[in-house]
Formats: C-alpha cells, sequence, structure tokens
C-alpha cells in the first residue's frame, strides 16, 4: 500500500501542480481534459497490482489524448503499466502490451505528423521518429525488468504453493494413515475377541451340559474354558501394548500368528465340539503379513462354522499354496445353519479388506450340495533373496 502511494504521488503530484498552472496562465478546454486525464491515469496506479490491465488501458487512452491534445508525449503512466503487467500478471501479458503500446505510439505520432500537414495542429517539440525509436526502447527495457521481477516472483509463490500443498498431503497421509491403524486394530481385535468368547461360550455350554452326568468332562472343558480366556488375553495385552509403546510398560512383543499356529488353532476347535479336518499342500509363504492372513482367514471360518454349523459332521479346511496363489477354502456339510443376524457381519468384511491387500478375493456362501463355503484366493508374494555382503579386496 505504501509503495503504491508513493508511485501514484510521485507522479500525480507534480502532474497536477503543473496542469493547474496552465489552466491558470493559459486555460483552455484541451488543457482541461489533459488535466482531468491525467488525474485519472495518475490516480489508477494506485491499483496497477490488483488491476494492471485497467490501469494499462488508461495510460494507455492518456497517452492518445496527450498527443493530440497538448502536444506531448506523457508515456510514464504506461511504463508503469507495462511493468505492472509483467511483474502482477505474466510475461505474455506484459509482450502483449508491449505491442499494443508500440504500435499505438507509433500510429499516434504519425497521425499528429499528417494532421500537421492537412489541418492546424502545432507539431510535436521532438522529431517523430526518434521520438517513436526512443518510446519503443525505453518500454521494451522497462518489459524486460518486469519479466525478470514478475517471474521471480512467480517462483517464490510456486514455491510456497508447493510447500503449502505438501504440508496438506502430509496432514492427509496421517489421517489416512491412522484411519487404517485404527481399521487394522479393530480387525485384530475382532479376530480375537469374536475367535476366543465364540470357543468359550460353546465350551461352557458344553461343560453345562456335562456337569451332572460326567463331571470330569465338565471339567476338563472349563479347563479348556480357562486357557482360551488366558490366551485371548496374552493376545489383547500384547495387541494393546503396541499402542502403549511410549509408556515403557515392558508389554511382551511376540510375533503374530502364522501357519506354524494352525495345528492348536484346530485342535482348540476339536476341544470345543467341531469336527475339524485341516489339508495343506505345497511350501508356505515366508512373508509374515501374508501368514497372518492365512491364520485370520482359518481362524474366522471356524469360528463361523462353530457358531452357525455346529451341527455339522465334519469341516474341511484345505489350503493350496503354489507359487502364483495361495487358496484357502472351508467347507462344512451342516444342512441347517444359524441365523445370520447372530454376529456382526464385520469379521468377513476384515477378511476381504485383509486378503484385498494381495489382489485376492474372498466369497462365502451356501454350497449346491449343501453345507457352506468359504473360500480366499490371493497372490503369493516372492520370498526376497538377500545379496551376499560385498566382500573387500585386500
Amino acid at each position: 500500500m505504501f509503495v503504491d502511494s508513493l508511485v501514484a504521488g510521485a507522479y500525480l503530484v507534480p502532474t497536477l501542480i503543473a496542469g493547474v498552472l496552465s489552466m491558470v496562465f493559459d486555460p483552455s478546454w484541451p488543457t482541461g481534459v489533459r488535466l482531468a486525464l491525467a488525474a485519472l491515469a495518475g490516480a489508477s496506479l494506485f491499483l496497477r497490482r490488483q488491476h494492471p490491465q485497467t490501469v494499462f488501458i488508461i495510460a494507455m487512452v492518456f497517452l492518445v489524448a496527450d498527443v493530440l491534445l497538448a502536444h506531448d508525449i506523457d508515456f510514464i503512466p504506461a511504463l508503469i503499466a507495462l511493468y505492472a503487467l509483467a511483474v502482477y500478471r505474466s510475461a505474455r501479458a506484459a509482450w502483449i502490451g508491449f505491442a499494443v503500446f508500440s504500435l499505438a505510439t507509433a500510429g499516434v505520432i504519425s497521425l499528429s505528423v499528417i494532421l500537421v500537414q492537412t489541418t492546424r495542429f502545432d507539431p510535436l517539440d521532438s522529431t517523430p521518429t526518434p521520438s517513436i525509436i526512443f518510446l519503443v526502447l525505453v518500454a521494451l527495457f522497462w518489459v524486460l525488468i518486469g519479466n525478470n521481477v514478475g517471474g521471480r516472483r512467480r517462483y517464490l509463490l510456486a514455491l510456497i504453493d508447493r510447500a503449502q500443498q505438501l504440508a496438506r498431503e502430509r496432514d492427509q497421509q496421517a489421517v489416512i494413515a491412522a484411519v487404517a491403524e485404527r481399521s487394522r486394530i479393530a480387525r485384530e481385535m475382532h479376530d480375537i475377541v469374536s475367535h476366543s468368547l465364540t470357543v468359550m461360550i460353546t465350551l461352557a455350554d458344553g461343560s453345562a451340559g456335562l456337569a451332572t452326568s460326567s463331571p470330569d468332562r465338565a471339567s476338563d472343558a472349563m479347563r479348556l474354558v480357562a486357557e482360551t480366556g488366558r490366551s485371548a488375553l496374552d493376545d489383547m495385552r500384547r495387541l494393546l501394548g503396541v499402542l502403549r509403546a511410549t509408556e515403557g510398560d515392558g508389554a511382551v512383543r511376540e510375533p503374530q500368528p502364522g501357519v506354524g499356529e494352525l495345528g492348536e488353532l484346530v485342535e482348540r476347535f476339536r476341544a470345543a465340539g467341531l469336527p475339524v479336518r485341516i489339508t495343506v499342500a505345497g511350501t508356505p509363504p515366508t512373508d509374515t503379513g501374508q501368514q497372518l492372513t492365512i491364520f485370520r482367514v482359518v481362524q474366522e471360518a471356524l469360528t463361523n462354522a462353530l457358531r452357525y454349523a455346529a451341527l455339522a459332521s465334519v469341516v474341511e479346511v484345505t489350503i493350496q499354496f503354489t507359487a502364483q496363489s495361495i487358496t484357502i477354502t472351508v467347507d462344512d456339510d451342516a444342512a441347517l445353519h444359524g441365523a445370520p443376524g447372530q454376529g456382526s457381519g464385520r469379521g468377513l468384511l476384515g477378511l476381504s479388506e485383509r486378503v484385498g491387500l494381495y489382489g485376492g478375493t474372498l466369497v462365502a456362501g451356501p454350497r449346491s450340495t449343501g453345507g457352506w463355503r468359504l473360500r480366499a484366493v490371493f497372490e503369493t508374494i516372492a520370498s526376497r533373496t538377500i545379496p551376499p555382503p560385498i566382500q573387500e579386496r585386500p
């Protein structure tokens, strides 16, 4: 604001003083019109940053009128407007303005020469041709300086905008990461709680039924309930310990379950009364993420079978490992399944997200021959070969 006021005042004050003195000593309507246009052009310089095109148009109108009315060439507002176009708009706008300035200057000066020859018109104080060349060169100088300053200004603005954009992207990535982490923790908590509680409820129901007829078997079932509860509690402590890692509570870090823990998982379901038969073919992947996905798919499928297919005579788990894909199929032959409303449906949704991370699909539904099938297929991640260390030559 201060610089704009200084530029406008530096031109406007002496121009108005000279115009007023001219009106006092030699009053005429051309002098009055020229004074009004000079005041308008000088005042418009205050807005050269916000509206450089408008300022340039006013300056050009004033330049042409000054030649025709006052037989003089006041090109200062036009040069300032050209500079403003280059700095606050673009180099393209500045070069267009330079072309308009050059054509208008050459045209109005040439017109004044013609008017001198044909009508009563006072000639300019300077020679036309040198005046045109001089004005064009001066305008070119101002445009080049303006383009240089404007280029630096636009470059800094682009850097600032890029930095702000990166900051916004960083914040968005942080939000996305937080949502993804909450979703992962929710899936893990669902797998732990849903599986453990289903097994514990089934064992507790069986223990209640055997309490009078077979106390020993009921006691064994209750011991399995306690073991399952302790295992679930340990899993939850391990998962929550990751969230409290900064508290220094000494939470035990254990590896996530994988293919090696499937045997223990199956035995737990067998103890709960679910007739599980498992078949594994091929070499399991070494990626821990895929191992955890395999474990969770089998765990969720058996949990659903225990919850909805209690009358099944056999639950067949088939896992096929190949170099390209992993296929997990869990079939049961229960003719009657429990009501779907017993669960929240988040388990299968979480499994679909897990399998989708590896470009796979998960399908669950009734079989044409009776019973229920859950089938998951996803790509195998190739094991990475660690290159041998580089031996230094002696």
